[in-house]
């Protein structure tokens, strides 16, 4: 499965955003400028579409890049629709 196989880099992302949360707590609790603010909010939503994007590329992949069987194809394509749909709210 991509998400153990990927899990070192998967863990990586995980950790810079939460630092990058971190960061932005802080300039919210020292009443930081509104512009760096902004862009901290900004770089942590980059770095979690970056690690939305790499789910999806393994997954998609493994499971139906590689996938033999045209049912779970469509079965899996159906799950990694639904999940893009509720993500793109």
């Amino acid at each position: 499965m991509h998400t153990i196989r990927d899990k070192a880099r998967l863990l990586a992302r995980v950790r810079r955003i939460q630092g990058q949360a971190a960061a932005l707590e802080r300039q919210l609790d020292q009443e930081g400028d509104c512009v760096a603010v902004l862009q901290q909010i900004a770089a942590i939503r980059g770095a979690v579409n970056g690690l939305m994007a790499a789910v999806i590329e393994g997954h998609l992949t493994d499971h139906l890049v590689q996938e033999p069987a045209l049912e779970r194809r469509q079965q899996e394509f159906d799950v990694v629709a639904q999940v893009l749909k509720s993500y793109l709210k």
